[in-house]
């Protein structure tokens, strides 16, 4: 086998359910990312974090499969750490798709910061705006052009003792009713390790495993399709938070408590 064909095969390489990779393999997982339609600050971020990624943690990625290879998706996550939007993207990037995120709209006039929002075509969050579709209607126009949209339902970390997610709001719920794109569920668990929320730098010795688990698309269906009620935005950003925290308790090998304000 030529040194080109080892190359081109290394290059296929997938990682296996629940793999634990090590430096190595978080190469080979690295070199199969989506990057096509990066933009080029966007592209330098990613490779930039990512080798910083590499030497600090390890993944364990399991079902990728739920992300569709193309077409509008909602990608949402539990939160606990300035860490997740790099592990997500990462997760995203090696299921095939460019997530783009929502952002508060200041962002974009910050130097360097708004260079790469700019290119990675993330979407700014309008908080000003006289309603609450308005504030969003970017990313519902994101998804309904085939983008792939990232979105942390609670809006900021945990603050639960035992780091089990919070109240979502029903931005996520919001855009998933108005376009009908799938809502994939993802557990994200181990960045709060990382990188502490309050913490200035990274904690990588000893390496940190962390560990993300997507589940099937939350069935919507029978909310869809019409203006959505306060009634039903409640109820499927209940089932869309069920569905994030049952990931995680998977993840962790618990049962999440009962009680939880989701909602």
């Amino acid at each position: 086998m030529t040194v080109m064909a080892l190359l081109r095969t290394r290059d296929r390489w997938t990682p296996l359910e629940g793999e634990l990779l090590g430096f190595g393999r978080m190469q080979a997982y690295g070199r199969r990312f989506a990057r096509r339609g990066r933009g080029a600050w966007y592209h330098v971020a990613i490779e930039v974090v990512w080798q910083l990624l590499t030497l600090l943690s390890r993944f364990r990625v399991c079902g990728a499969r739920h992300i569709p290879e193309s077409g509008g998706v909602l990608v949402v996550s539990n939160h606990l750490s300035f860490a997740d939007p790099a592990t997500l993207t990462a997760f995203c990037l090696g299921a095939g798709r460019v997530p783009r995120y929502l952002a508060k709209a200041s962002l974009w006039r910050v130097p360097l910061i708004g260079s790469v929002m700019r290119s990675g075509r993330h979407i700014p969050v309008y908080r000003g705006a006289p309603t609450a579709s308005g504030a969003y209607r970017d990313a519902v126009a994101a998804v309904r052009e085939g983008e792939c949209v990232a979105v942390f339902p609670e809006s900021t970390f945990s603050d639960d003792p035992a780091q089990w997610p919070m109240k979502g709001k029903t931005g996520a719920a919001r855009i998933a009713l108005e376009t009908g794109v799938p809502v994939v569920p993802v557990a994200n668990w181990g960045t709060h390790e990382l990188l502490p929320a309050g913490a200035w730098f990274p904690r990588g010795i000893p390496r940190r495993t962390v560990r993300l688990l997507a589940g099937p698309p939350v069935d919507l269906s029978d909310l869809a399709g019409r203006e959505p009620t306060r009634d039903e935005l409640t109820e499927a950003t209940a089932r869309i938070m069920t569905a994030v925290t049952a990931l995680l308790g998977e993840i962790r090998g618990e049962q999440p408590p009962s009680g939880l304000p989701l909602v």
